[in-house]
């Protein structure tokens, strides 16, 4: 009877609003469910009007974020509660795992030099421009914050590009093969230079000097990790698959699945690298291969299986991502708007310098080009990473080393080389018929393209 009546009372402080005692607040709960509601409900928007849902929940974000304009200040608290921060993270590391299922590294060699080239000079040049355009915008700040900016801009959203290719009926062209193989190559690279960024930063806030050494030595240990992930995977998931047919239980290969992704994003901090990388190394490790020896009642396409989960968790770290944006930063005086609008430009170029890279002839480059221009999910992820990094000022207080001046910026960037790569495109290959040699579209590239727009399509 004691035990009933404790059990009353603690549900009675629970629905009265107050702390339970072990200090999660209820106020969460109803904070979450606005946040969903609001991701899929902007999302929902932004499809009707042929953009990504992933473009809604940014921008629903924002508008939640910004109700203390108007007088609202309920929402405020949601942007630095550590429950949702970590759910949000959570999110983010699945996200990660779905792209790293999604990169097949056999097809990404079968598309050829071309792609490569791309691929290295789509993260080389926007680096360099956006380092360039940091530095010269916010002199004020650390270098290796004008760094992380140019590594922010190394990325390219395959899924946005893979979304607009599909709508033209332009899966087929050798354009089409060239942008998602070089963008798959894009995303590998980025978490290489987001790796070394990182890893200078956080030697640099420990006091440490910065050498090339240790350069060589953060890109050698991302390197290892990655190569050395996919080998023992190769070796040990075969085998620990076959034992898993044997289970009958419900839910055991996705519990697998999720706890492969959870322990390599902890080796990876381990190592010192950024969580993400080991739930991209953990997608990459899970190849479709590895299932089709398991008994007919397991076989189950595993990004289906995570679905429900992601879609649950990877809007949260949009919706936070918007909610961080400050619009009274682009208020304050033409700085702010004026950085966003020259790292759009520079995204731009960049990519469309990138296309010249290609090596084969009677190829659309201006069509390559602008299929690398959306930065999406991936920039995004990275600027929340910078945010949550730390740098010493000239006081040697710890700051961010992306601001939130510097983060309405980019999230702008991101926003704009979203928006108008659809027209771009469109635009590109209209003023370019295709050639008598170019194929219509294969049955490999739609596959490759279906499973890009499912991460962005939500």
């Amino acid at each position: 009877m004691r035990l009933r009546l404790v059990m009353l009372g603690t549900a009675a402080v629970v629905l009265c609003g107050a702390a339970a005692p072990h200090g999660f607040s209820p106020s969460v709960l109803i904070g979450i469910a606005v946040m969903l509601v609001v991701a899929k409900l902007c999302g929902e928007v932004f499809e009707k009007l042929n953009q990504p849902a992933v473009l809604g929940e940014l921008v629903g974000g924002i508008l939640l974020g910004n109700l203390a304009l108007v007088g609202l200040g309920i929402i405020e608290p949601l942007k630095t509660d550590q429950i949702i921060a970590a759910l949000a993270e959570i999110g983010l590391l699945i996200l990660l795992f779905e792209v790293g299922l999604e990169t097949n590294l056999r097809e990404m060699l079968e598309v050829g030099w071309s792609a490569l080239l791309v691929g290295v000079a789509g993260v080389i040049v926007p680096f360099l421009l956006g380092w360039a355009v940091a530095a010269y915008f916010t002199p004020g700040e650390a270098q290796l914050s004008h760094i992380f900016i140019g590594a922010v801009l190394c990325a390219t959203s395959v899924g946005i590009t893979a979304r607009v290719l599909k709508d033209l009926g332009k899966l087929g062209t050798r354009e089409a093969r060239i942008i998602l193989g070089a963008a798959i190559i894009d995303d590998v690279l980025g978490l290489l230079v987001l790796a070394v960024v990182r890893g200078a930063i956080e030697a640099t806030g420990a006091g440490a000097t910065l050498s090339v050494a240790t350069i060589a030595h953060i890109i050698a240990k991302a390197l290892a990790f990655l190569v050395g992930a996919v080998v023992v995977g190769q070796l040990v998931m075969p085998r620990l698959f076959r034992g898993v047919g044997r289970l009958e239980g419900r839910g055991v290969l996705l519990a697998l699945a999720i706890s492969l992704c959870f322990a390599l994003a902890w080796a990876a901090a381990l190592v010192g690298l950024a969580p993400i990388i080991g739930a991209f190394a953990a997608g990459i490790v899970l190849d479709e291969v590895h299932f089709e020896h398991l008994p007919e009642h397991t076989q189950h396409d595993l990004q289906e299986l995570l679905q429900p989960v992601s879609l649950l968790l990877v809007p949260l770290f949009f919706v936070l991502m918007g909610l961080k944006v400050d619009l009274r930063a682009f208020a304050a005086g033409p700085g702010v708007l004026g950085f966003a609008l020259a790292l759009t430009v520079a995204a731009i170029i960049g990519k469309q310098i990138c296309s010249l890279a290609v090596a084969e002839r009677k190829i659309n480059r201006l069509a390559v080009g602008f299929g690398m221009i959306p930065r999406g999910e991936v920039g995004l992820i990275f600027a929340g990473i910078g945010a949550a990094l730390m740098l010493p000022n000239a006081a040697g207080a710890p700051v961010p080393v992306i601001n939130s001046n510097t983060f309405s910026a980019v999230v702008l960037m991101v926003v704009l080389t979203t928006l108008v790569t659809p027209p771009l495109l469109k635009w590109s290959f209209a003023n370019r018929p295709r050639s008598p040699d170019q194929a219509p579209d294969s049955v490999a590239a739609q596959k490759i393209a279906d499973e890009n727009i499912e991460r962005t399509s939500r």
